[in-house]
């Protein structure tokens, strides 16, 4: 008889079933506990979590927790107040301005706008300033969003060439199409884990909401960078995985969830989460045929496809530009809304100032 192996699966399998077990022991026990509450003993119960998907439903029915609060991250008024309210502990220069602060950090939780006040701070105290100014509240943003700065990560020439050209593909794209938000900052400078780059879009409002026109802009901004490589390399580098990543998933919600495609209608093809078994995974519903599913992909290829061929214009009619930013990118590895501006208004002017009187 062979000996058991310690990690026998039916030892596995009892251990998920005991930790199921206990599992829908405390829930049966809080709801014998909410259910022995006289309704005149004044006890109100409540609770949080950012899990409400796996609660059980019977916690949720009426008589139980049976008003529930959203609590969403904050809009730029809110996030103007809460900066406000964590800029009093530090030194601001007058320059500096809290609503615009509040409009880069679309998507900010208060726990993150607390620490870019802390960051900055900090920043400033380390280049022996008496008061936070708006380059060390630009850095923190930067390391909020994209990671601390590698400068012990080398690149070669070719390799920041290709990342000059990836960013510059996005950046242009994103300022020419009329949807598209504005772009505060391009970089090349290396960041977090596996970031050599990034160009940094500015919101000029909160949005709830998103038109077809708008999706399809955002869409040509994520191939942007592929597209660019394409044409000032005649290949391609893995630079741009995570923008395919996303455009994919946009092109795919269009298509599945937003009623967007002209040839599958207003159907909808992908339910959101229906339950989990046991704690362990979510269920996700697939209630199409085959033959729907290769239409669907036949839609979301389309939609790729045709996004490309428009950036690929719009690139190629404004190669100028792009190899101008490129180079700009290449000498200053960061370029500002202003120098941007001073880089587009000079295109197809010969010869393009020198890069020192580019505005700063």
């Amino acid at each position: 008889m062979l000996p058991r192996h310690k990690h026998n699966p039916n030892r596995a399998a009892k251990a998920v079933a005991a930790w199921y077990n206990e599992q829908e022991q405390t829930l049966n026990q809080l709801l014998v506990e909410m259910d022995g509450f006289e309704t005149n003993t004044g006890v109100i119960i409540l609770a949080a979590t950012n899990r409400p998907e796996i609660l059980d439903p019977a916690l949720l029915r009426p008589g139980r927790f049976d008003r529930h609060i959203a609590l969403d991250r904050p809009d730029l008024i809110g996030r103007e107040k809460i900066l406000a309210v964590h800029a009093r502990k530090v030194k601001l220069e007058p320059t500096i301005d809290l609503h615009q602060i509040a409009a880069r950090t679309a998507g900010f939780a208060s726990a993150e706008l607390a620490n870019l006040i802390n960051e900055a701070a900090l920043l400033a105290g380390r280049r022996g300033k008496e008061q936070v100014g708006p380059d060390d509240v630009d850095e923190a943003i930067d390391r909020l969003i994209a990671g601390l700065e590698k400068k012990t990560r080398a690149m070669n020439r070719s390799e920041k060439e290709t990342v000059a050209y990836h960013e510059a593909g996005h950046a242009l794209i994103a300022e020419w199409r009329p949807h598209a938000d504005r772009v505060a900052k391009i970089s090349i400078i290396p960041r977090g884990i596996a970031a050599l780059g990034y160009t940094q879009q500015l919101p000029t409002e909160d949005r709830y909401l998103m038109k077809k026109a708008e999706l399809l802009d955002r869409l040509d901004v994520f191939l942007g960078g592929r597209v660019a490589e394409e044409l000032a390399f005649g290949d391609v580098s893995t630079s741009a995985q995570n923008d395919l990543q996303l455009a994919t998933d946009m092109a795919r919600h269009m298509v599945t969830q937003y009623g967007m495609s002209r040839s599958l209608g207003l159907a909808t093809f992908e339910q959101a989460p229906t339950g989990v078994v046991y704690g362990l995974r979510i269920i996700e519903r697939r209630d199409y045929s085959d033959s729907t599913a290769q239409a669907i992909d036949e839609e979301i290829a389309t939609l790729l496809d045709e996004a490309h061929a428009r950036v690929r214009t719009t690139l190629t009619a404004k190669r100028s530009v792009l190899d101008a930013l490129a180079a700009a990118l290449m000498a200053r590895k960061t370029i500002n809304r202003g120098m941007m501006d001073g880089l587009i208004a000079q295109a197809g002017t010969a010869p393009l100032q020198p890069l020192a009187s580019l505005p700063r």
